[in-house]
């Protein structure tokens, strides 16, 4: 299976060096040097990554035959993918993979039927989850622990407890209307999606 872990931004310097926006928690172990990475566009790759270092708090990647600043620069905006087994699993209980989030059936903490997750949104502030509603309809949920407090992923659900107006009036009418049937709400950790 294929997870991208980092998309390349643009050329430092005149030696070939890239910034990476980073999409993965396992930067060590998917961008070392040696890592040989597939492409999206698959025209640009595949690629060998022959040295990475951090400045000013960014990671910088150069890859073999990549050499001057105009071959860098042609990179610009590639994401680049690393193949993993499909069984493998982040090495933190809190975490998951993409792919493992997809088509997780999403319910709320009294057993409201939301919808199923289509995909996981990475954006700078916080994950978020697109969750394709029962009505065919799309909500995306914050994937933050107080409002995403359990992943089942042997159940193949995961349980959300929405502040008010998150889901829409019909869902926390009927979440409302479980609640007075003295059903208690349940909390958990957090968890984040890799990148």
């Amino acid at each position: 299976m294929q997870l991208v872990v980092a998309r390349i931004g643009r050329a430092h310097g005149i030696k070939g060096d890239v910034t990476v926006e980073v999409r993965t928690d396992e930067p060590e172990l998917r961008l070392a040097p040696g890592a040989v990475l597939a492409t999206d566009p698959p025209t640009v790759g595949p690629l060998t990554i022959a040295a990475g270092r951090v400045h000013s708090g960014r990671l910088l990647l150069r890859f073999e035959g990549v050499s001057d600043r105009t071959a860098a620069e042609a990179l610009r905006n590639t994401l680049l993918i690393a193949e993993v087994d499909p069984d493998e699993s982040p090495e933190d209980p809190e975490e998951f993979y993409d792919h493992q989030l997809e088509d997780l059936e999403v319910v709320t903490v009294d057993g409201t039927v939301v919808g199923r997750i289509e995909s996981v949104a990475h954006l700078p502030a916080q994950d978020l989850l697109s969750v394709r509603r029962e009505d065919g309809g799309e909500v995306l949920i914050p994937f933050v622990g107080e409002i995403v407090p359990e992943i089942d992923l042997e159940a193949q659900r995961a349980v959300v407890d929405p502040p008010p107006g998150l889901l829409g009036e019909e869902i926390e009418e009927a979440e409302g209307a479980g609640a007075d049937h003295g059903r208690e709400r349940g909390r958990g950790g957090g968890q984040e999606s890799s990148r």
